[in-house]
């Protein structure tokens, strides 16, 4: 590691590799159907909004875990290929995760996720002294080094987002501990029962909480202010990855310290844009694609 590795942002948490099958329907109970599409690709929350980032042009690193094995190489060189920072990467002998992705014409999902014997890795497991990010974001799916780098950010007052797709142990324990925190529909139902009573919750232990609710936009609130933004109107292909690309636009906004509706619409255009193509990775927009599509009026 050099002396030190100064980033935009700091993406902490899951790395997988994904297979998304392409269907005309969910399969039935001992149904056997054909797929129309097979997409094999780099995933996981965290590892997806560095490359978002990266791609937007601001520059990332992706600390996490992966596999010495064929899907953590093949995940591996994505991630160097996209320009992210792999120095805080960890590999090893156990495997890397994997995700099988069922997407409907609609552009919903089914997932099945698979990690075998791979756990968390241990608080010690990376050191991130000589880091200096400007913004630090989590996907609460490896808290034993998440929780200690939330605390070590708070001191030294740099910003910290959670991306809280599910209530899960991790983000369960991160959520008092960032300053924006960030989570999805079905996090707010698992927290509260609806979106509203979730947000009246989350807003009185962090600071800054934002919903998004799919193409029924977000809701927000930051300190004594709450509002709401309609979602970019598009045609959904398929929903995978685009909280994630959400976040990673998101982190990347704060860090270059744009007012707060512009990192909403920033935010929003990154995960509407990723809807319009098959797989997380490949609607990860370019700053170029992105700003085509930001330049609609929401």
């Amino acid at each position: 590691m050099p002396a030190s590795l100064s980033v935009d942002v700091l993406c902490v948490g899951h790395a997988s590799y994904d297979l998304i099958f392409a269907v005309p329907h969910h399969p039935n109970a001992d149904e056997k159907i054909f797929a129309d599409n097979l997409l094999a690709c780099g995933g996981g929350p965290a590892a997806n909004a560095a490359v978002t980032v990266a791609r937007l042009g601001y520059q990332a690193a992706f600390a996490g875990y992966l596999g010495r094995d064929l899907y953590g190489d093949k995940h591996y060189q994505e991630l160097v290929e996209e320009g992210v920072d792999t120095q805080l990467l960890v590999r090893g002998a156990a495997p890397t995760p994997l995700s099988t992705i069922i997407v409907k014409p609609d552009g919903k999902r089914a997932l099945i996720n698979y990690k075998g014997d791979t756990k968390a890795l241990p608080a010690e497991a990376i050191d991130f002294s000589l880091i200096k990010a400007k913004v630090i974001l989590f996907d609460g799916h490896e808290p034993h080094i998440s929780l200690p780098l939330a605390e070590q950010a708070r001191k030294q007052n740099i910003p910290t987002v959670l991306d809280a797709g599910s209530l899960h142990d991790g983000t369960r324990a991160l959520m008092a501990k960032v300053d924006y925190l960030v989570c999805s529909e079905k996090f707010a139902c698992q927290l509260a029962g609806d979106e509203n009573a979730a947000l009246n919750q989350m807003a009185k232990i962090a600071p800054v909480v934002v919903i998004t609710l799919g193409e029924k936009g977000l809701i927000w609130q930051r300190g004594n202010q709450r509002g709401a933004m309609p979602a970019y109107p598009i045609t959904a292909i398929d929903t995978t990855g685009a909280g994630d690309a959400f976040h990673g636009a998101f982190a990347a906004a704060i860090a270059a310290e744009w007012d707060w509706l512009e990192i909403l619409r920033y935010a929003s255009a990154a995960g509407a844009f990723c809807c319009t193509k098959i797989g997380a990775r490949l609607g990860l927009p370019t700053k170029e694609q992105h700003l085509r599509l930001s330049k609609s009026v929401i």
